[in-house]
């Protein structure tokens, strides 16, 4: 009788190991299933423990707020934004300051909506300048973004004269009902002046009426 082939021997040899292979796995298979059933939970949980992503909190508007506002804390809230999404130039201490230009809910205090030197970052070589017009009705027809010529007149007679030219409105705060050196009731108006203008205006606040003129552009 013939020996079997080499090849029949090794074939035979792989179809037992596949048989001791195949019952061994089935003999553990409720122990490998709580193995990787375990595996499943360590990695969920691992994924639930991991670190949320860091967070910034950052003062905003609780509401719509007009120019003008004096910031309260109840006029604030803190939001949590995500590093790279926090918006530039942040104020710092804003409450008791006064809003530049109307702030919406939800909106970050930064220092460009402040009444402050900050507003003047958007005109280069000008300086934020307050000038108190002596009538508030006045005051109250300008927009912020204005362009507007101021004027001082001697309230004792004689010429107005231009003491700042196309000078932007910056800021419009509330009327405080305050009176100016002279007496008169007026309304604080924030403009863009030159150093050169400051010195000018700062002069008429004190020795005339100021009003103003829209500039022609």
């Amino acid at each position: 009788m013939d020996s079997p082939a080499p090849a029949d021997g090794a074939r035979s040899r792989l179809a037992r190991a596949h048989r001791r292979v195949r019952r061994a796995v089935l003999r553990r298979r409720r122990l490998l299933a709580a193995a990787l059933t375990a595996l499943a939970l360590a990695a969920g949980l691992h994924a639930v423990a991991a670190p949320l992503p860091a967070r910034v909190e950052v003062a905003v508007a609780a509401r719509d707020l007009p120019a003008g506002t004096v910031l309260s804390s109840e006029d604030l809230v803190e939001a949590s934004f995500a590093p790279g999404s926090v918006p530039d130039d942040l104020a710092e201490g804003a409450v008791g300051r006064t809003l530049a230009s109307p702030l919406r809910r939800g909106e970050a205090v930064t220092s460009v909506r402040l009444v402050g030197p900050a507003l003047a970052d958007g005109h280069p070589g000008l300086v934020a300048t307050p000038v108190r017009l002596p009538d508030p009705g006045m005051a109250a027809l300008l927009t912020v973004g204005d362009r507007i010529d101021l004027l001082a007149a001697d309230p004792q007679g004689g010429d107005a004269e231009v003491v700042a030219h196309d000078v932007p409105v910056l800021a419009l705060p509330a009327d405080d009902g305050a009176a100016s050196a002279t007496g008169l009731p007026g309304r604080l108006v924030v403009v863009g002046a030159s150093a050169g203008e400051v010195t000018a205006v700062t002069a008429a606040a004190v020795r005339a009426v100021v009003t103003f003129t829209w500039a022609e552009r």
